[in-house]
C-alpha cells in the first residue's frame, strides 16, 4: 500500500530546545517510551493494511485498481480514526495529570498548615505557662 501515515502527534524529548545529546543526558525512559510508541503505531499501521487487504477482498469482482483504492480508503480511515483515540487519551492524560498536580498541592499545603498549627500550638504551649509563672 504505498506511504506510511505519520504516527499522531509526535511528542518531543528535548530539553531546553536542544537536541537530545547536545547539552545534556538522554533521557532514556523518553526514548524507550518513544520507541515503543513508535513499534505500536507501525503494528497499528500493519493491522490497517492487514485488514484493509481483506476487507478488499471481499469484493473479488472489482477492479484491481478499485480494490487497492478501497484498501487505501480503508487504511487511511482506520488510521485517522486511531490517530483520533491516542490523541483522546493523551488528552485525558494531561488533562488527569493536570489534576492530580493540583490536588498534590492542595493536600501538601494543608499538611503545610497543619504541620505550622501543631508547632505554634506547641510552642505556646510551651511559652505561655512560664510568663504566666514570671
Amino acid at each position: 500500500m504505498g506511504g506510511r501515515q505519520r504516527p499522531p502527534r509526535a511528542r518531543t524529548s528535548r530539553r531546553n530546545g536542544a537536541p537530545d545529546g547536545v547539552g545534556g543526558w538522554v533521557n532514556t525512559r523518553v526514548e524507550i517510551a518513544r520507541l515503543e510508541g513508535f513499534l505500536a503505531w507501525e503494528a497499528e499501521v500493519a493491522a490497517a493494511e492487514r485488514d484493509a487487504r481483506a476487507f478488499a477482498g471481499q469484493f473479488s469482482w472489482l477492479p484491481a485498481a478499485e480494490r487497492e483504492s478501497l484498501e487505501r480508503a480503508y487504511a487511511a480511515d482506520r488510521l485517522r480514526y486511531a490517530e483520533e483515540v491516542v490523541d483522546r487519551a493523551v488528552e485525558r492524560c494531561r488533562r488527569l495529570a493536570a489534576r492530580y498536580r493540583s490536588e498534590c498541592r492542595r493536600i501538601c499545603a494543608r499538611w503545610a498548615a497543619l504541620c505550622l498549627s501543631v508547632t505554634l500550638a506547641a510552642a505556646l504551649f510551651a511559652v505561655v505557662p512560664a510568663l504566666l509563672r514570671g
